[in-house]
């Protein structure tokens, strides 16, 4: 049950969110919206306010907003397709851009309630950087001569020295500079010299901790890309919709916050896919759209359609081999 409560709401906010992004802006460009959906399925409940069709649907994995000449050829002077070029571009790209809001939010708030990591430091017990000298509150300035400026400075500049030669380090104590000498060691082929960050809290502290977190997933987006390309990723480290479920139950037993870490983290996944140049996603619609651009003209929606349904067969046919995997993963 818990599992199950915790993937209904990741997934109804997640999509929903990336929907009511698509809604807001082909509202404020002036995009005419026939029906904005919260769930899928069977009407439960239905409601009008102007042009606009707001439904509840039976199942609550998303849900979508329907615009006039989306899909199809419209006439309408306010339909999508005769919309200008810009206004449908930032209507296409509005749902990733709320799943990054959505992130940053989701971050923002786990950096706040659990404080972010400084560059003030406590040495671990017999540690080298205990033996060597350094104190609980040392705020370290630079290392090996390479300054510092936040936690990840430190854990990526000392992960990378080499652990039989002395690291230099430089600490502010009491507003003097002083510096130790410490012989690190090594614990996972990282070289480590035994130190943890003091944490602070604060509302500055959490926004610049929500950016941050953003932009570090964000990276491993691109990395992953890059594997993918290289050939150093396979379909097995692929999940799909079951092994997502699987890990948000897993991150429910942990506690919210690390719910939250894992919705954050599947949208920042969702935001970024989408804007990938596949056939059936945003990314896809924005290409033809800057095709369309250059091109001065639109393609024609028949061939437009037809790369759609091709990727979207491609990506139902990848969803299933990716679901069997999972199943064979979690039950085998």
């Amino acid at each position: 049950m818990q599992t199950a409560i915790a993937s209904i709401f990741v997934f109804l906010l997640v999509i929903l969110l990336h929907e009511f992004g698509h809604f807001t802006v082909a509202k404020l460009v002036g995009i005419r919206v026939n029906e904005f959906s919260v769930g899928m399925g069977p009407k439960l409940l239905q409601k009008k306010s102007g042009e606009t069709l707001y439904t509840l649907r039976a199942l609550p994995i998303g849900g979508y907003v329907q615009m006039e000449g989306e899909d199809e050829e419209s006439n309408d002077p306010r339909g999508f397709n005769n919309a200008p070029i810009f206004a449908r571009i930032a209507t296409v790209t509005a749902g990733a851009i709320m799943n990054f809001i959505l992130a940053f939010v989701v971050f923002s708030i786990v950096s706040f309630s659990t404080g972010m990591p400084t560059t003030a430091v406590k040495a671990t017990p017999n540690s080298p950087a205990e033996v060597s000298g350094i104190l609980e509150g040392d705020r370290i300035i630079s290392v090996n001569g390479i300054d510092i400026n936040s936690w990840n400075d430190i854990t990526d500049t000392v992960s990378k020295l080499p652990s039989d030669q002395e690291v230099r380090i430089e600490v502010l104590r009491d507003g003097k500079e002083e510096i130790f000498n410490v012989m690190p060691t090594t614990e996972e082929n990282r070289t480590i010299i035994g130190i943890t960050p003091v944490y602070e809290k604060s509302f500055l502290l959490g926004l610049k901790g929500g950016l941050e977190n953003t932009w570090t997933f964000l990276k491993l987006m691109f990395e992953f890309i890059e594997m993918l390309f290289k050939g150093q990723v396979s379909i097995n480290d692929f999940s799909g919709p079951v092994g997502v479920i699987n890990e948000v139950g897993q991150a429910a037993k942990g506690g919210f916050l690390n719910l939250l870490v894992l919705l954050g983290f599947i949208s920042v996944n969702l935001g970024f896919f989408n804007l990938l140049p596949i056939p059936a996603l945003d990314g896809s619609k924005i290409l033809f759209l800057l095709i369309e651009l250059i091109r001065g003209k639109p393609i024609d929606p028949k061939k437009e359609g037809f790369v759609n349904l091709i990727g979207f067969a491609f990506l139902i046919s990848f969803m299933l081999i990716i679901t069997y995997k999972d199943i064979l993963r979690l039950f085998y």
